[in-house]
């Protein structure tokens, strides 16, 4: 390369100029920041509500895993999908502002939930709406930044994450008690401390919407060099994709790919159905296995769509071991991350007994700084040993599924609430460090055209795998391993949360075998592309 750049110099032929990031980049960065906190209040505000929600509506910690996990995660990770494919051919703003106001105003609605099916019907609008976030968001950062600051850039616009996160609690804590000590009988239209709360937070994300709108949209694939246009009839592609995952439109799919197609696809529809039916007479929770073999299902009838009509794009991100295990490997990095985020407020309340507004301001505070913190400083490592070792991110991620084990047993083992709000900070710090680097490697294994499905595809991950099953497996392992008491089931939670410490080695097998393959990956996507 060193000859390569002599002789260019010798012969006096241009050098293409290093492409740069703007300052109306940082600008948009920055509001993307915005939204994806706006993004996290809605979606983790649940957390500190869940005692009291739990309480009005009769709910166990397993009713409670499936509200913060499955009922918003599948319809998050389904709609990603074809929303995914949508980003990468139609205006990134727009649906990102369409997205915006959808799932703010199901936030809102749901402070008017009277049962657990009226609060799933909300939190499955909130999915929806949320999956327009981060395809358009990874999509726009990838065509405001250069590949060197990539990971930087998806760092800073992650850490969002954990400061909506921490925020989250404070004002759902902070709302619950003032409109309780307000209205202690029910406010206006019998509401209480809990419903306020979600109308309080829904109702600004209309409004920011409007700002969002007013964003440019970049040229797609200028920064790396190869401008690209999307598809002339996005809408069609998005139909398409959208009739690949919404039973039973997916068995007229699949009998449009052959009769084998269709046989697979209802074989592989009972298959799930067995499983899912065998988990719930094992569990007795109906709404958690139903929504996950939905999930399972969609994605298996998309996965196999997307190979007949983009075998390009499935090459790249089914057909490619290395997306797939740094997938999956950050997929139980994020079970974890999402069980903590979710369960540390309830955990902090009923079982050490501490206060709901001081547990949720240094919770609040725990998970904001340590999470901006553990993100940006990961991101900015995960470029540097990227810079040495084309799988030197990979690195990052294994030091996110080793590095929380100690303090999440130290902190869910004590009694004392310093050390365990210090663990807490530890662990999420050290969790947090892998998003970056995840997101980056799986980006950089994927050509321009196809990043916004590649993030739906990274997505999956973490919500079919971490956010489905993370709250929810803590829930009913707390509920197995609970008590009765005064005729009232009380879940073992501190019990639930330490089985988070059993994914660890599953997660470390899937990213060593990354680490071996990411670079053959990366330098073969052109010819795998083209299926050579």
């Amino acid at each position: 390369m060193a000859e390569t750049a002599s002789e260019n110099v010798t012969s006096g032929a241009p050098v293409p100029a290093e492409p740069q990031a703007t300052g109306y980049s940082w600008y948009v960065l920055s509001v993307l920041v915005v939204v994806y906190i706006l993004n996290f209040i809605d979606r983790q505000i649940i957390s500190i509500l869940a005692v009291d929600i739990k309480a009005d509506l009769g709910l166990t910690d397993g009713d409670m895993g499936f509200l913060g996990g499955a009922a918003f995660a599948v319809f998050y990770a389904l709609f990603g999908i074809p929303l995914g494919r949508l980003a990468d051919n139609w205006s990134r703003v727009k649906l990102l502002s369409i997205g915006l106001t959808l799932w703010s105003a199901m936030t809102a609605l749901s402070g008017f939930a009277y049962n657990q099916v009226t609060l799933t019907l909300a939190r499955m609008g909130v999915g929806v709406g949320e999956a327009t976030a981060s395809p358009t968001a990874y999509s726009l950062i990838s065509d405001y930044f250069p590949k060197r600051q990539k990971a930087t850039a998806l760092a800073i616009y992650s850490s969002g994450l954990y400061l909506g996160g921490g925020v989250s609690l404070f004002i759902g804590a902070s709302i619950v008690e003032t409109w309780n000590r307000a209205y202690p009988a029910g406010g206006p239209v019998g509401l209480v401390g809990w419903q306020a709360a979600f109308l309080a937070v829904g109702i600004p994300g209309l409004l920011l919407a409007l700002w969002v709108a007013s964003l440019r949209e970049p040229v797609r694939g200028a920064m790396d060099g190869a401008p690209t246009q999307g598809s002339p009839t996005p809408f069609r592609e998005f139909g398409k994709d959208l009739s690949m995952i919404v039973p039973p439109l997916t068995l007229l799919g699949a009998w449009k790919r052959g009769p084998a197609a269709l046989a697979i696809n209802i074989g592989f529809a009972l298959a799930i159905a067995a499983f899912a039916w065998w988990m719930i007479g094992l569990t007795g929770n109906l709404p958690q296995w139903s929504a996950v073999a939905l999930g399972y299902y969609a994605v298996f009838s998309w996965a196999s769509g997307l190979r007949a009509h983009d075998p390009a794009t499935f090459r790249l991100i089914w057909g490619t071991p290395a997306f797939i295990c740094t997938t999956l490997g950050y997929g139980l990095v994020a079970l974890a991350a999402y069980a903590l985020a979710f369960w540390s407020a309830p955990y902090a309340e009923t079982v050490l007994g501490l206060p709901k507004q001081e547990l949720a301001f240094y919770l609040g505070a725990n998970g904001a700084i340590s999470g901006f913190v553990g993100v940006i400083i990961g991101g900015r490592i995960a470029d540097a040993l990227r810079a040495r070792n084309p799988a030197g991110r990979i690195l990052m991620i294994i030091f996110g599924v080793i590095a929380p084990v100690v303090p999440i047993w130290i902190g869910y083992t004590t009694d004392n609430a310093a050390l365990f709000y210090v663990m807490n900070f530890l662990a999420g710090l050290f969790g947090a460090a892998a998003l970056g680097a995840a997101a980056a490697t799986t980006q950089d294994l994927v050509l321009p055209r196809m990043r916004g499905t590649a993030t739906a595809a990274f997505f999956l991950g973490t919500t079919l795998v971490g956010l489905s099953f993370g709250p929810y497996m803590v829930g009913q392992i707390s509920d197995l391993a609970g008590t009765i008491v005064d005729g009232k089931p009380v879940g073992d939670l501190r019990t639930g949360i330490l089985s988070l410490i059993g994914v660890a080695p599953i997660a470390l097998g899937l990213l060593i075998y990354a680490y071996r393959a990411v670079p053959r990956a990366e330098a073969t996507i052109a010819e795998r592309a083209a299926g050579a």
